[in-house]
């Protein structure tokens, strides 16, 4: 069967999303290549051509899945209604038992930044743009009066640690953390960062 020929940027579409999914299945240590092109049926030559080195390749599958979900906080945030209700809805999300991508991958990402200078600088540059989306909304609802915040960078920065650290636990750990404890603690969180009771949260 003759492959249709594509763009370089669906090209490169392809290459990233089944990056993507060969690293959450096999981890970034163990991918090669190789791996990438079997399954499109194409050349190891092909994906070199498109990003030079496997470690390129890996920075740029983890900018890929970034950029999606930076995406889809941004338009959660940036919803109708309160602050505080729209906050709410970027932790459930982004907690791991959310719908954010899955956390494998982005434990993955740090673990392998440590040694990939490239690498490093995606998951940095991510998680600056996840902070300053957060730190951006909070500060947003206490000059609305909805709360108070004395320091909104300080706050995005405690709770982007929980929801990291608790990725991290329900990920190597499953079973340890029941769904309803992860959600209820990321509320009592973010409440606490608001100077809130939980129950408020959903207020519109």
């Amino acid at each position: 069967m003759t492959r249709v020929r594509l763009s370089v940027a669906e090209r490169r579409e392809e290459i990233l999303s089944t990056a993507v999914g060969q690293i959450e299945q096999r981890g970034v240590a163990a991918l090669r290549v190789a791996d990438v092109a079997a399954v499109l049926g194409v050349s190891s030559a092909l994906v070199i051509y498109h990003f030079e080195t496997k470690e390129k390749l890996v920075a740029a599958a983890f900018q890929h899945a970034a950029e999606g979900d930076l995406a889809r906080l941004r338009s959660i945030l940036g919803r109708t209604g309160s602050a505080r209700r729209r906050l709410r809805s970027a932790v459930r999300w982004y907690s791991p038992t959310g719908q954010a991508k899955g956390w494998k991958i982005w434990i993955e990402g740090w673990a392998a930044s440590l040694r990939e200078t490239e690498l490093r600088a995606v998951t940095e540059d991510l998680d600056r743009q996840w902070k300053a989306a957060i730190s951006e909304v909070i500060a947003e609802g206490a000059e609305a009066g909805e709360y108070v915040c004395p320091d909104p960078k300080v706050a995005a920065w405690r709770l982007t640690a929980l929801l990291d650290g608790l990725a991290v636990q329900a990920t190597a750990y499953a079973g340890g953390l029941p769904k309803r404890t992860i959600q209820a603690w990321a509320d009592e969180a973010l409440a606490r960062e608001l100077g809130i009771d939980p129950s408020e949260l959903a207020a519109n």
